[in-house]
């Protein structure tokens, strides 16, 4: 039986952060299911570092979304990515979001979280989940990996326990790789 990835996205996730897991995922040979506020085709964004003292933002790819956050079940997936770029920072305010991301830590399943997505986990409403851990996230959100209870690691790649975290895109290669080493185990 093939194993079942959720990817909690939603308007301006990073192109290659949604996109690159997806891929992964299917090349795996796994199902993926995107899932967002509602279902619908979602308009990504692209993130760069161009000498700003932040990153710039453009247009990225259209992606259709699944499932509506309403209608994910979370026990019928093996594990959970969440995207960065700034979906985050709106669909951890989605009633649905602590139900569903609560579930894979309950059941210690593989969680994937990149760049932002420290902003969802900080959704949840008990952080000891997360405490005495280890995550990375962008570094505009350390202080949110901090006020989890988790130590924050400046290497751009950390896996702990079933949290594999990563810094921003180019971290992909790696992310993945360890992502997909917690689900096949």
């Amino acid at each position: 039986m093939s194993k079942k990835i959720l990817i909690i996205t939603g308007d301006a996730a990073e192109s290659l952060e949604v996109y690159y897991p997806l891929y992964r995922v299917l090349e795996e040979g796994y199902e993926a299911v995107v899932a967002s506020p509602t279902k619908k085709v979602l308009r990504t964004v692209v993130h760069d570092f161009e000498g700003w003292d932040t990153y710039t933002e453009k247009p990225g790819y259209q992606l259709e979304s699944h499932v509506s956050f309403a209608d994910v079940n979370p026990a019928e997936f093996d594990a959970l990515i969440i995207p960065g770029g700034r979906a985050p920072e709106y669909i951890r305010l989605n009633e649905h979001i602590p139900r569903i991301v609560g579930h894979f830590f309950e059941t210690n399943k593989p969680v994937g979280a990149i760049c932002h997505a420290a902003l969802v986990l900080a959704a949840l409403k008990n952080n000891s989940y997360f405490e005495g851990r280890t995550m990375t996230a962008y570094t505009a959100c350390r202080p949110d990996v901090e006020n989890l209870g988790a130590s924050y690691a400046k290497e751009t790649l950390c896996v702990d326990g079933n949290i594999v975290s990563g810094h921003a895109w180019p971290d992909l290669p790696g992310f993945m790789r360890e992502f997909l080493r917690l689900v096949r185990a």
